[in-house]
């Protein structure tokens, strides 16, 4: 049992699980050149990141809280978590495919869910391609709104599965938020990796407001869920219900993370694009 909390744990294993992943990409890398990497290859890597970060941070939660259910997207789901008070919910490797491009749009995902009180806690998003880890330990953590005449708001999409009305939705947004006096240049789209990089993109000001509508799972949400709402940020559904965990199967139809003073035009702007 570990005498740190459960916010220092969640980071910490993240942080290490962070490590492990940048060490064996970089000795992967190292051992090939560049014109013999082709899907194959790359998918070889990011099936052993996968699984061994995994490993790592099973090993190191179920030590640290023996009597804590953990569903970890690599590993074998059963029932037994339904009826656990305390749940870690864990994706090892958000953003596999940018994993195995070498890109830096990839993430460890670590949260806990508390079955009887409904709410995560120790929300840990670690991207370690950019040294930089977003936690409910960070401080300073409320997000600021600044719209000026110049100012483009940018909506950030799935790469490969962007919402199916989302064209709609920005159209209907702009003309929203011109209707309500709110001075903006443009309303640009575009695409990262990782939930947890998607959510990093508003905290780090280069993106405003997060879509997705065809579904993904609770280790693809958590973390970055509960990171957000310690920054300011507001996440729920589209149609402005809470997100809930430890569900069976563990999955998420959909998820909206926006700015505060943007969050009620794009509940309004999905509500009215899926109208009509």
């Amino acid at each position: 049992m570990s005498s740190m909390s459960d916010d220092e744990l969640s980071r910490t294993v993240a942080q290490e699980a962070g490590k492990l992943l940048l060490a064996l990409r970089e000795d992967f890398f190292a051992t090939r050149s560049a014109e013999n990497i082709d899907k194959t290859v790359s998918d070889l890597l990011r099936d052993q990141a996968d699984r061994a970060a995994h490993l790592f941070i099973m090993d190191k939660l179920s030590t640290a809280r023996p009597n804590d259910a953990i569903l970890s997207e690599e590993g074998k789901d059963n029932d037994d978590r339904l009826s656990a008070e305390r749940v870690w919910i864990v994706d090892p490797l958000d953003g596999t495919w940018e994993y195995g491009q070498n890109r830096k749009d990839f993430a460890v995902h670590i949260a806990l869910w508390h079955s009887g009180e409904q709410r995560l806690s120790a929300g840990t998003v670690d991207l370690p391609a950019q040294s930089l880890t977003r936690s409910v330990l960070d401080s300073d953590s409320n997000e600021q709104d600044v719209y000026t005449s110049e100012r483009i708001i940018r909506v950030v999409a799935s790469r490969s599965r962007p919402p199916k009305t989302l064209a709609a939705t920005v159209a209907r947004l702009s003309e929203i938020l011109r209707e309500e006096g709110i001075a903006h240049q443009s309303i640009e789209v575009v695409d990262v990796g990782s939930v947890g990089a998607k959510v990093n993109e508003i905290l780090l000001g280069r993106a405003d407001i997060y879509l997705h509508d065809t579904g993904f799972f609770e280790w693809d949400v958590a973390a970055p869920y509960v990171v957000a709402e310690h920054y300011g940020l507001v996440a729920s559904h589209m149609n402005g219900e809470p997100v809930t965990f430890n569900h069976m199967p563990p999955y998420v139809t959909d998820l909206v993370v926006s700015r505060a003073a943007l969050y009620p035009y794009v509940i309004q702007a999905l509500r009215q694009s899926q109208d009509a």
